[in-house]
């Protein structure tokens, strides 16, 4: 992965209120590269994860989900993606806050492909 566009914005992904936020572009470059990444590195169909408006993608090796809701959708927004990918914030730290919609018995796998990328 080119981590040159997660790189890019990391100064407001670790201090989101003190940095101005990324131009879209930069933005999307970042988050759909972490997705794609990890979709990589936790091959599968079991869990849905997407981070609108961005990217969405099936990982994790499981049963398929094909037709309709997926029962395992892991959801957030691409600040706190990219925070969970680059390992500023614990998967159960935003579980707790909110800041993740976690849906399905096997979303809590997430926690093992977590973070992406060491920068």
């Amino acid at each position: 992965m080119d981590i040159s566009s997660v790189a890019a914005v990391m100064d407001w992904v670790r201090d989101p209120v003190g940095v101005a936020k990324p131009a879209r572009p930069l933005l999307a470059d970042a988050v759909r590269g972490t997705v794609r990444q990890l979709a990589r590195d936790a091959p599968g169909r079991t869990v849905e994860v997407r981070v609108p408006p961005f990217a969405a993608v099936q990982c994790i090796a499981g049963p398929a989900h094909t037709r309709g809701t997926p029962p395992n959708v892991f959801e957030t927004d691409p600040l706190t993606w990219l925070q969970l990918a680059t390992g500023q914030v614990l998967l159960d730290t935003a579980l707790a806050d909110g800041r993740v919609h976690a849906s399905g018995p096997r979303v809590t796998e997430m926690g093992r492909w977590l973070p992406v990328i060491s920068l």
